[in-house]
């Protein structure tokens, strides 16, 4: 498993892309007023950012948040099997 860096290091990061993908790259962050690579850090370290969180965050509609707070509030009573369920657990798992 790779070391984590801290907030200051640095990591280098080496790759080979076509030549056109690369001048175009070179022009975008020539457009925006930024070097290649702060184009890139700001590009590439937004989307990585986005991915994560769209794995990592469970977004729900307005009716299921509403839904699931009021489970929460008032959370419905178990049914007789998930009751008998938890009454034989308690008797095999000791509590420690």
């Amino acid at each position: 498993m790779p070391k984590r860096l801290a907030r200051d290091e640095t990591a280098r990061l080496e790759a080979r892309i076509p030549a056109r993908v690369y001048e175009q790259m070179q022009r975008a962050a020539r457009l925006r007023g930024m070097t290649l690579t702060g184009y890139l850090i700001a590009t590439a370290g937004e989307d990585a950012r986005r991915v994560v969180e769209d794995a990592e965050i469970m977004r729900l509609a307005r009716d299921d948040q509403i839904r699931f707070a009021r489970a929460l509030i008032d959370p419905p009573r178990p049914k007789e099997r998930l009751a008998r369920a938890a009454k034989r657990h308690a008797e095999l798992i000791e509590r420690r």
